[in-house]
């Protein structure tokens, strides 16, 4: 199975590590979902639930023609289902070849149909027809550690390809003409434009990048050129804060989703960093929890959201906000 990364922490005995994390959870998870912290709600109707034998799906993208992608990362397999949720087909299998993966963890499926997937045990990203033919590959520039591809985003109207790679801590920026490398962002840190372990992507409709920045809990942003442009978040236990951000996907709004795995929660920002809802509960009319969110799309007004642990795929109507 895919590796479960336990980032560095002082030497305290487990029993009052798991201590602190349970008061840490216990008190964020009062403040996300107590009404009286008087926060708005972007309310979300649950449509309909993808499973198919997934073991810990990480990540989520729909094409133009609205087939939904899922990454079946420990069973190293793309599956395909309709707009309904119905399995239309799968491609690859576990091994080192063309088409096939070792725990791939991110996919992007682009406005001309290119599936990209982040092929992270191979160390590279792998391109696919929309049938799941396989197309071409890229082997991953690395300067210390082999790269470790957690997520890819496709600009085709710029030629670019943004990779995440987790362990060195930086954005790596391909040309799709020529697949050569064009320009690495960021380094390990925690000052603007580093990172600690980067894991997701998602473009605006401007085509600036927003990437999850796990260990340094919050969302940077760039623009296409590559240039820093904002942070979303930080670490801490109020409303537009983060413990463990994993996803990320805006919508036709430019509003900004994030997923916290850790919390169970998303939180909705405007693009400029300002915290704007959380996803509510319209039945229960408080936010509502996920079972560790991971990869997330939004397609219109669906939002797709990977429930990792949950093993599946949870697809939801974007209803409106409280007041």
């Amino acid at each position: 199975m895919r590796r479960i990364i336990i980032y560095n922490l002082p030497m305290v005995p487990r029993v009052i590590l798991a201590g602190i994390f349970s008061f840490i959870f216990l008190i964020l998870s009062a403040i996300v979902t107590d009404p009286a912290f008087g926060i708005r709600l972007t309310y979300v109707k649950h449509l309909f639930d993808i499973t198919h034998d997934f073991s810990q799906p990480s990540d989520v993208s729909v094409s133009k023609d609205g087939h939904i992608y899922v990454v079946d990362g420990v069973n190293n397999v793309i599956k395909v289902f309709n707009q309904s949720g119905k399995f239309v087909y799968s491609f690859g299998s576990k091994g080192p070849l063309n088409g096939q993966f070792k725990f791939p963890l991110g996919i992007d499926v682009s406005s001309s149909g290119k599936v990209y997937v982040a092929d992270s045990g191979n160390h590279r990203i792998q391109i696919f027809g929309p049938t799941g033919n396989y197309l071409n590959q890229i082997k991953l520039h690395s300067k210390i550690k082999p790269a470790d591809p957690t997520d890819v985003a496709a600009n085709e109207s710029l030629n670019r390809l943004y990779v995440a790679d987790n362990d060195n801590h930086y954005i790596l920026v391909y040309d799709l003409s020529n697949m050569q490398l064009l320009q690495t962002l960021g380094a390990p840190g925690i000052e603007e434009r580093e990172f600690r372990y980067p894991f997701q992507l998602a473009f605006d409709n401007h085509k600036y990048i927003y990437i999850t920045d796990v260990v340094n809990t919050r969302v940077q942003v760039f623009n296409p050129d590559g240039q820093f442009v904002t942070v979303i978040g930080g670490w801490g236990v109020e409303k537009g804060q983060f413990f463990r951000p994993k996803g990320v996907a805006v919508d036709k709004n430019n509003r900004v989703y994030v997923s916290d795995s850790y919390m169970g929660v998303i939180q909705v920002f405007k693009n400029n960093g300002e915290f704007y809802s959380a996803i509510g509960d319209p039945e229960k009319n408080s936010v509502k929890k996920f079972v560790t969110p991971a990869g997330l799309f939004i397609d219109n007004n669906l939002l797709f959201v990977v429930e990792m642990f949950a093993d599946k795929i949870s697809v939801y109507k974007i209803a409106g906000d409280t007041e």
